[in-house]
Order: structure tokens, then sequence, then C-alpha cells
């Protein structure tokens, strides 16, 4: 018998710990080489633990739901075993490892023994426990996740769509995903149930962000507004060659990456971050692209975008959408950046404050292009205006500063050919 460990891999340095989401393996089952054997969740990324050697999981030592660190030894394989040849006993860890008081880790387990024919049907935590609340088998319930995973939405769906209520759950099994709160004296909620979710830890991580933004940052944001046209009419003019040529299209937020970082060189402090007392000066420009996912939204950054082309620009924005969207980002491509860009028109926003993603000093926000009457050599016209607004860390950045950066971004953008001569 040959047995090596599965270890939790190496974290970054500012993650402390992880989640074990859903094993992809049962003890006894033969697992390969670099074969996926768990999704593991940070504050930042899902990371999928590989398998170092092929044979059969002998050893399953925390089980869904699990808090776990980085080097924790999570499994044991043999190498040398052949698959069925473990007896059933040694999967009792895995269910005793999970935290007896974790509704989501019980209720994972519960399921699994309920329903042993739906042993390979992928269903995330939070939808395992419904589908115990409601006595439903995960096989009958279509799964729409990534990998055909069974999502809350498609239990959810799946109880509202039955022609007869669920059977009662017994008392032990967990508590109910959907909770009747207590009403104040006078005010009846009967029928109006409300649902209890843990965030998600890229949640929770972007909630202390965002309130450490607000109470660290002296937060203050400045507004223009830009004519679009030129940049409209070049793009126009370009596309199909562009994306015959670069096998990409030719969007809008490569120009206000350029754009961006045509008025960073000419306002390093809008590049800068603050480190206690000290401002330090960034002599490259990393731009961190918000991008929305399913888990939450992460910023991408584009490295040394001074050093990129539209081309690439694109390229590289696009790779981070498909990858978002697979939650596939890893954890380099997540960190650091200088300075950062939020596009809430893609959403039809109008206008908006961004908060800044510490610990950079601003942050772009671009909005929906919208045509609106504006007065040019004293006639009324009809143009296409996109509202820029930045927000930026007073303690370092006058408004002087803030002021003819957001202008410079203006200026490059209704005059694309500034970009080319770096004017």
């Amino acid at each position: 018998m040959a047995i090596i460990e599965v270890k939790v891999p190496q974290l970054s340095e500012s993650v402390a710990e992880a989640t074990l989401l859903q094993w992809h393996k049962k003890v006894g089952e033969s697992v390969g080489r670099d074969e996926n054997m768990i999704d593991i969740e940070t504050d930042k990324v899902v990371l999928e633990l590989p398998a170092p050697d092929a044979g059969v999981i002998t050893e399953v030592l925390k089980g869904d739901g699990s808090t776990v660190v980085a080097g924790e030894i999570i499994a044991r394989i043999d190498t040398e075993a052949v698959a069925g040849a473990v007896a059933p006993a040694a999967a009792a860890p895995a269910a005793a490892a999970a935290p007896a008081a974790d509704p989501v880790a019980a209720a994972v387990n519960a399921l699994a023994a309920k329903a042993p024919a739906a042993s390979d049907v992928k269903v995330m935590p939070a939808a395992a426990k419904m589908l115990a609340d409601n006595n439903l088998s995960a096989a009958s319930v279509a799964g729409t996740g990534r990998d055909g995973r069974v999502t809350k939405g498609d239990v959810i769906n799946a109880v509202e769509n039955k022609a007869a209520p669920a059977p009662a759950v017994p008392a032990a099994a967990a508590k109910p995903a959907l909770q009747q709160v207590a009403a104040p004296t006078g005010l009846n909620l009967a029928g109006r149930p409300e649902e209890r979710v843990p965030m998600s830890r890229l949640r929770a991580r972007i909630a202390e962000r965002l309130l450490q933004s607000q109470s660290t940052n002296a937060i203050l944001t400045t507004f223009n507004e830009v004519n679009m046209l030129p940049v409209m009419e070049l793009r126009n003019k370009y596309k199909d060659k562009f994306e015959k040529e670069h096998g990409v299209k030719l969007g809008f937020m490569s120009f206000f990456v350029k754009a961006a970082v045509a008025a960073l060189k000419k306002y390093p402090i809008l590049n800068a971050s603050v480190d206690g007392n000290d401002i330090v000066y960034h002599g490259y420009f990393d731009i961190g692209i918000a991008v929305g996912s399913p888990r939450g939204l992460v910023v991408p950054i584009l490295r040394d975008a001074d050093q990129m082309t539209i081309a690439d620009i694109e390229k590289k924005i696009a790779e981070f959408g498909v990858k978002a969207k697979d939650g596939k980002l890893t954890l380099d491509e997540l960190t650091g950046g200088t300075f950062s860009i939020s596009n809430g028109g893609v959403f039809g926003s109008m206008l908006s404050t961004p908060i800044i993603n510490p610990p950079q000093s601003a942050i772009l926000g671009v909005h929906a292009t919208k045509e609106r009457p504006v007065v040019e050599n004293g006639q009324i016209v009809i143009r296409p205006i996109n509202y820029l607004a930045m927000s930026y860390d007073h303690r370092i950045i006058d408004g002087r500063e803030a002021v003819l950066g957001l202008v410079a971004m203006k200026e490059a953008l209704e005059d694309p050919a500034r970009l080319l001569l770096d004017l």
C-alpha cells in the first residue's frame, strides 16, 4: 500500500483560510492524476484541487463546507489500490469531519445518505441544504450551474413547481432555509417568508474592503462629460478590419484604458497609493477592470497597460470576462493594481460615485452613452454623451490634480489621435 496525502494548496499572502465546496470523488472511488477532486473557495477565487497522483481515495478528512488552511491534509489516496477495494466504513471520517453545527455540511451528508442514486449529480452546498429540507432527490432537479451543478435557484424552481407541498423534514435534519420572522406586535407576517443565506467568502471580502475603503479614505468624486462621437466614428470605421486582423471585437473599454493611462502619466499622484505616512508613486500602470461574475464583483488586472496595444487590451478583457464567468480567474490575476475602471454603463447606469479599491487612491466610473442635446458653437446639437466620474482619496490627491486628470481623459477620448501622438 502506497498512501499519499492530499493537502490544501498554498493560498495567497492575504488569504488566511478557505472553504471546501463539494467533493467530486468519494471514498473507494478511483481518481486520475491531475483530476479535479474538490473545489476550494477563498475570498477571491474558486480553486480546483487536482489529485497529486492516480489511485483510490481511502480517506476523506474534511467534508463539504469545512474551513481549511493552506497545507492542511484533507484526504489520502492509495496509489496501489483497486477501485471498490476500500471498505465503505472508510467514508465515515468525511461525514464526521464536517462540524456538527454546520447546517450546509450536515445537509450534504444527509442528502448523500438519502439518495445514493444521485451520487453523480453535482450539488452546490446551499442547494443541497434546500434539497434535504424539501425531501427532494438531486437526480430529480435539472442543474443549470457550471458543469451541470444544481444551484439553489434550481431547487427553488423545483419546489415551486411541485403539485403538492414537500413532506415535513424532521427537526434534527437541519434548520429550514425559509424561516418565518417573528412579527412585531400588531404586524402579521404570515405567508411572507424570508430566506437567510450565509455570505460567500468573496461577498464577505467585498463587504469588508468596501467598508475599509469608506472608513480609511477621504473619498471625493469629480464629474465630467465626454462626447463619444469621435471614438464611435473611429470604431465604426475600423471595427470589421480590426476583428478580422486580431480575432477580437473592437470595444470601447480599451479606449477608456488608454485615456486613463495617458492621464495617469500626466498626473502620477492619481496612480499612487498611501502606505502609512508615505505616498508610494508607482512607475508602472496596472489597471484593474471591474467585472461582474456569478460569485460577485471581481477586479482582474491589466499588467503594464501602458505597454499594451488596443488589440492586447481587448483580448485580455475578453479573456477576463470568460474566466470570471467560469470561475477560472487566478489569484495572481486579481492581485495588485494601481488604478481601476468600473463600467456601470453596461448595465444601464447613467451616473454613480465609484468606491476606491484599496490600496489604490483613485477609480474611474464609466456610464451609459446616451444621445443628449449639447451646445456647440452656439448651436444645440445631439451628441452621444458619457458621464465620467472619478472618485479619489483627498488625503493625497488635491482637487486640482483630480479635475485636470479627468479632463485629460475627456480630451483623449474626444480626440483619439492624442493617444497615438502621446499628447
